[in-house]
């Protein structure tokens, strides 16, 4: 009863985590209780701690049925990996939008914001008399993006869909 009294909440934790119901837990631990309880009667336990063997027990099992049932990764997994496939269309059309700046813009403000290359390094690079000629080219660059979206009268749902 002790054992039960422990280990159960973290079976159950970890079969809701894993979208599961309570009666899935209770199934399982139930089920990895009669292993553990077979296992100690014929004296093949080799356990140091029986909760954390119990837990084990349980986890093997779920993982099986979850497997068996066909069932896919939590909703929390699912939603990052969409999350990452808006990120990707989302950063294709700020490059179109870049681009419309020219090629020598996107390579100001790739060297800037993407290889955080410093003001004076930059100067030096492209040729310009000094930091301050760069800043304003960056700002000018930048100002040719805001133009672009604002005539396409575009927001930020128009990056994301």
């Amino acid at each position: 009863m002790e054992l039960y009294k422990s280990a159960f909440p973290t079976v159950a934790k970890y079969v809701a985590k894993m979208g599961g119901t309570l009666d899935d837990a209770k199934d399982v631990f139930q089920d990895a209780l009669v292993i553990y309880y077979e296992k100690a009667i014929a004296g093949n336990l080799v356990a140091d701690d029986s909760k954390a063997y119990l837990l084990g027990i349980a986890k093997h099992m779920w993982f099986k049925k979850f497997k068996e049932q066909g069932n896919t990764v939590p909703l929390d997994d699912s939603l990052e990996q969409v999350d990452e496939a808006e990120q990707h269309i989302a950063n294709n059309k700020v490059l179109q939008f870049l681009a419309t700046a020219g090629k020598r813009c996107m390579e100001l403000l790739s060297a800037f914001y993407y290889h955080k290359l410093p003001m004076k390094d930059a100067a030096e690079q492209f040729g310009y008399a000094g930091e301050r000629s760069v800043t304003v080219q960056k700002y000018k660059c930048l100002e040719k993006v805001r133009d672009t979206v604002k005539e396409k009268s575009l927001t930020y749902a128009d990056f994301i869909e």
